[in-house]
């Protein structure tokens, strides 16, 4: 893999640093919450994942602690970059709904999308970067609709 592959230690580290804000979000219904949220999740999921201040904390002053990681053990940002939009979407719905005070729209994005931050924080399983695994299998890269003839 190259060098710009990713700690999973980081990209949990970063899951459950999302997963505090997503819980005050929660519990506080508070569309500023959810907002700010919503903008770490569109920095890096369209303009690069090194944006995260939660992975820049990480690498400041967490992984310097830490052994390195096995090189075969790094992930490819790719699935996790796609999983950072399907956050994204989430968050944009759940500060929409408390926005409009559609509240229980805004309860329920706000906690879906914290399952799967603490499906990833606390058991490692990125829910995003499975559904960008299954959609590959069905649109391989550089695939399109007039291959199919």
């Amino acid at each position: 893999m190259s060098a710009r592959t990713l700690d999973p230690r980081g990209v949990r580290f970063t899951a459950g640093m999302t997963s505090v804000i997503l819980a005050l979000g929660l519990v506080t219904t508070s569309w500023r919450v959810l907002a700010a949220q919503m903008v770490l999740f569109g920095m890096c999921a369209f303009l690069g994942m090194r944006l995260n201040p939660w992975g820049y904390l990480y690498r400041q002053a967490v992984q310097p602690r830490l052994a390195p990681v096995d090189p075969a053990e790094r992930e490819d940002p790719a699935p996790v970059r796609f999983s950072q939009g399907v956050g994204f979407a989430f968050t944009l719905v759940a500060t929409v709904g408390y926005v409009a005070e559609w509240t229980a729209l805004g309860i329920v994005a706000n906690a879906f999308a914290l399952v799967a931050a603490l499906l990833n924080a606390v058991f490692g399983y990125c829910l995003g970067c499975q559904m960008y695994l299954l959609l590959r299998r069905f649109a391989p890269a550089g695939a399109s609709a007039s291959d199919t003839r």
